[in-house]
């Protein structure tokens, strides 16, 4: 007799969670930022610095990850990377060297990069492939990253930077919930070695449509990481509020995201992947405009819409990745989920510096034009499979 669908689907369920416990680190970062410059006096150049050091070993290395898990499956990296990617941020606060600060922040990201491609391949079979059941899946991370501002503004109000530490206790929990998902998925999911083997997919890899949908990714990782880098700092000035402003503005940003994510899922399904995934581009800009030079309450809707822009195609990012690269689904998974925050931190420091030079308007105001540009190299993609 068959598994009843509630239990065949809990080992996703709580991968979704784990997914939340890990990504709580990705968006804790920048919530970090105003506490860094309000408590040492960090520039902007120094602030983006930290997104940075969060970002460069994990851009590197999270495509590594993604190669190994192809050759032979490591679920061991899923605890493990949890746990790395807690204690980097929870030791951000305790050292007040700035060289100190970047190599536990550096710690984290190689903890993040290790998680993700792993973790996309165990979920990719555990939801037989199903893009709704990843779009759940990628729910789970950004619900971690709309956790991260409040998490860390209660952190901070209880002790500071110096209450970093608490902000490990999402990734014990994390660790816990990928070990029973891990347990759990070897009773419950299929064995299909097509879903279940690394490298074993059926297909022909398709890499220049690959790259054209990388570059996309890169597009929307530099608006992303750049709002979320600097929204904290730039809403108080523009409403006329506090820092509690900043922080409620990158909640948005985060929040909105898991509404994008569940709605991407279901329009996908309507209207076909490519559709909505160009649709989500050409509306971001307008909305990364707004942001920009929207002043007043109003600024919160274009956060709001540019949050909704970003992340509707977040998880199908992540199946037309494993689908153009069939043979290599754990490198598809690092590099689509690893680029969506690790170029834009790359590109944080640049963006700190024209800040530093000018002002924070005219930093920002480029990032404008990169969802036009994602548009562009998304336009002679065809849905993986179609003939020419």
């Amino acid at each position: 007799m068959p598994e009843p669908r509630p239990a065949r689907f809990r080992p996703l369920t709580l991968l979704s969670v784990g997914h939340a416990c890990v990504d709580v680190y990705q968006g804790a970062v920048a919530a970090l930022v105003p506490f860094f410059v309000a408590e040492r006096a960090y520039s902007y150049a120094a602030a983006s610095g930290v997104v940075l050091a969060a970002s460069l070993l994990s851009s590197v290395v999270q495509p590594l990850f993604g190669v190994l898990t192809d050759r032979r499956p490591l679920p061991w990296l899923l605890p493990a990377g949890t746990l790395a990617a807690g204690a980097g941020v929870a030791l951000a606060g305790v050292f007040g060297s700035y060289a100190v600060t970047l190599a536990v922040v550096a710690l984290s990201g190689v903890g993040v990069a290790a998680y993700h491609p792993e973790a996309a391949r165990v979920a990719r079979r555990a939801s037989a492939g199903s893009h709704t059941a990843m779009g759940w899946f990628s729910l789970g991370g950004n619900l971690g990253f709309a956790a991260a501002p409040p998490l860390v503004a209660a952190v901070a109000a209880a002790g500071g930077l110096r209450a970093s530490p608490l902000l490990v206790l999402p990734a014990v929990a994390g660790a816990a919930l990928c070990a029973a998902a891990l347990r759990g998925l070897r009773t419950y999911a299929p064995r299909d070695p097509a879903a279940g083997a690394a490298g074993a997919g059926g297909g022909r890899d398709d890499w220049g449509s690959f790259v054209r949908l990388s570059g996309a990714v890169v597009c929307r990782s530099v608006v992303f990481v750049g709002l979320s880098a600097f929204v904290p700092l730039y809403v108080p000035g523009r409403t006329a509020g506090g820092a509690a402003a900043g922080t409620a503005a990158l909640f948005v940003l985060y929040l909105g995201g898991a509404v994008g994510t569940v709605a991407g899922g279901r329009l996908a399904a309507r209207f076909g992947r490519l559709p909505v995934v160009r649709w989500s581009y050409a509306l971001t800009g307008p909305a990364v405009a707004g942001v920009v030079f929207v002043p007043g309450p109003a600024l919160y809707v274009c956060v709001a819409l540019t949050s909704a822009g970003l992340y509707v195609p977040f998880s199908l990012h992540l199946t037309l990745g494993q689908d153009y690269l069939p043979r290599h689904v754990g490198t598809a998974g690092g590099v689509t989920l690893g680029l969506a925050v690790s170029a834009g931190g790359l590109a944080g420091p640049l963006v700190g510096a024209l800040a530093d030079a000018t002002s924070l308007t005219v930093a920002l105001a480029p990032l404008i034009a990169l969802p036009a540009v994602g548009l562009a190299l998304l336009g002679p993609l065809r849905e993986p499979g179609a003939a020419p």
